[in-house]
């Protein structure tokens, strides 16, 4: 099983990746502190003396302004594929008051920095809800349903995925590396042909192997879909003893 392109995006788009804010008919795009709230909706957190909170200000007796917010994937480690790009679009609105304080805790669930005790002085926050998705990867752009984009939730594992990464190359190498040859019909290729984990989602985790200038990828899908990154320790105990069987057998890629 792997993500679905409305799991992905809302990953992409959770707050954990820095995002750019293009808004209609207005210069940019700006740089923007993004989450996104547990029903899908995007957060944003803008100085009040800046260009994005001029280009969000309404005119002409409007409450809304449009706005696209623009996520590119940042792979965690190298030779680690892209998970791509998205885009989300609607109707960006300042939010005052008791909404105002609910966002912030929103917010900071996600991002808990202190500027949100200055919201309604030096920062403001908008908020609008997806009226379009769009995710593009190797050239190719497919709409999401808003719907579905709304459903899924991110991926537990995104945030952490760089430090679990590299917790298994640093601590465990040897011993992931022959679980992974034999799930994977490998022989010792010699030095630089090690099998390594170089993405993971609550799904499972992607495989790179091969001599550097002929790399491979395979997936290897896990039993159940993880809740939380100490579920993938709790999931490769057994993996990194003598004896190891967890993951299931690869999807080659």
């Amino acid at each position: 099983m792997r993500p679905s392109p409305a799991e992905i995006v809302r990953t992409l788009v959770a707050g954990r990746l820095p995002g750019l804010v293009h808004v209609a008919h207005r210069p940019g795009p700006h740089h923007a502190r993004h989450v996104t709230d547990p029903d899908g909706r995007v957060l944003l957190l803008v100085p009040v003396v800046s260009n994005l909170a001029a280009a969000l200000r309404p005119v002409d007796g409007g409450t809304d302004v449009p706005a696209v917010l623009d996520v590119l994937d940042l792979p965690p480690s190298a030779g680690a594929p892209s998970l791509g790009r998205a885009w989300v679009s609607g109707w960006a609105t300042p939010l005052h008051g008791t909404e105002a304080r609910a966002a912030a805790l929103d917010f900071a669930a996600v991002e808990p920095t202190g500027d949100l005790l200055d919201v309604g002085a030096r920062f403001r926050l908008f908020r609008f809800e997806v009226a379009e998705a769009r995710w593009e990867r190797a050239g190719a752009v497919r709409r999401i349903d808003p719907g579905a984009y709304a459903e899924a939730e991110p991926d537990p594992l995104h945030a952490a995925e760089g430090g679990l990464l590299a917790d298994l190359a640093d601590q465990h190498a040897d011993r992931m590396a022959a679980y992974l040859r034999r799930q994977l019909g490998l022989a010792d290729g010699g030095p630089g042909t090690a099998p390594r984990v170089v993405r993971l989602d609550r799904y499972g985790m992607l495989v790179a192997y091969g001599r550097p200038a002929a790399r491979r990828r395979a997936r290897l899908t896990f039993p159940r879909p993880l809740a939380e990154p100490a579920d993938l320790a709790r999931l490769l105990r057994p993996v990194l003893r003598p004896c190891a069987g967890t993951p299931r057998p690869a999807e080659h890629a």
